[in-house]
């Protein structure tokens, strides 16, 4: 199984286009941070009392809720850990960071992840097409080895280069940060969490782990989507075409969904977002992360019934 395993990786790092596109995340990346950097110096340091900001911020979140005849209890619940995370502020002399940092840029290159996931959905998407294209799946499957274990070997791979690609984007972005940025003041390099009621100080480190683990949940559905169409249907431009549609538009369309139809809680991405039950609101009122968990697992196991059920089962032709 690990000589299979082996023999995919080798494949993988042997094209051309691994390594173009290894570089080329590398280099978006580094834009996004000169970017960030431009835009600073072009607008000057922040002005004004940040506690008083706090407090005023506070009192507008206090007025909009009283003043609401009707407010969702989601709603409700992330304006009252908002306000108790700015009076802890207040209180404990926390002062948000007023330009970016190492760790603040590492935040927001989170969002980057779905250009990572672009990479691996082409790869995922190849992966077994190719080898019906090109003629040589024959050749493998009269290899020693059951039909499933040469299918995850392949899909293994393609994780394998997903991890690297994530990896690619947290140690860019923080050496890109480290650079531009710098540290920041020791005191506001903290991520403070509303838990059980009460506001708490988190290691910042473990928090943007976190982050960028939950964040590549959808991508890593979509990769496995695209996997399940490669093996299914054989066709790498049909996986990569509806893969990518859906990294792009998928959360715009269930965003749609989810405000006038209840049922777009049990879409895929309205659930591959678990940071909503810790730093915003769940989509659809009555969403807790329990249901998203659920929701993930039964399109986890669906891809793979039908990647692995199909392409076992059928007779092999080319």
């Amino acid at each position: 199984m690990l000589s299979l395993i082996y023999n995919e990786w080798v494949k993988i790092c042997k094209q051309k286009s691994t390594l173009l596109m290894i570089a080329l995340l590398a280099l978006i990346v580094m834009a996004a941070g000169g970017l960030t950097k431009y835009m600073e110096s072009k607008a000057g340091p922040a002005a004004g009392d940040w506690k008083q900001a706090l407090q005023a911020e506070n009192t507008s979140l206090k007025q909009n809720m009283e003043g609401a005849e009707i407010v969702a209890p989601s709603l409700r619940e992330y304006t009252n850990k908002q306000i108790a995370i700015n009076e802890y502020r207040i209180k404990h002399d926390v002062a948000p960071a007023k330009e970016s940092t190492v760790w603040t840029f590492m935040n927001d290159s989170a969002d980057l992840i779905s250009f990572a996931g672009l990479f691996v959905i082409i790869i995922a998407a190849g992966i077994v097409a190719h080898e019906f294209s090109w003629g040589t799946i024959k050749i493998l499957l009269v290899k020693p080895f059951n039909r499933w274990k040469i299918l995850l070997s392949k899909y293994i791979a393609v994780n394998l280069f997903f991890l690297l690609m994530l990896a690619v984007v947290f140690v860019i972005a923080g050496a890109t940060g480290f650079v531009l940025f710098g540290t920041g003041v020791a005191a506001n390099n903290v991520h403070l969490a509303f838990v059980n009621g009460a506001v708490v100080e988190q290691n910042l480190f473990l928090y943007l782990v976190k982050t960028y683990a939950l964040n590549s949940l959808s991508v890593y559905l979509l990769v496995a989507m695209a996997f399940m169409i490669s093996a299914v249907f054989r066709n790498s431009s049909l996986a990569i075409g509806l893969s990518v549609f859906l990294l792009l538009m998928g959360g715009t369309i269930t965003n749609l969904l989810a405000s006038k139809f209840d049922w777009a809680k049990y879409s895929l991405f309205a659930n591959t977002n678990l940071m909503q039950y810790y730093d915003g609101m769940p989509l659809v009122e009555g969403m807790t992360i329990g249901f998203s968990i659920t929701m993930i697992l039964i399109y986890f196991a669906i891809f793979h019934l039908l990647a692995f059920g199909i392409f076992t089962k059928r007779d092999i032709s080319v």
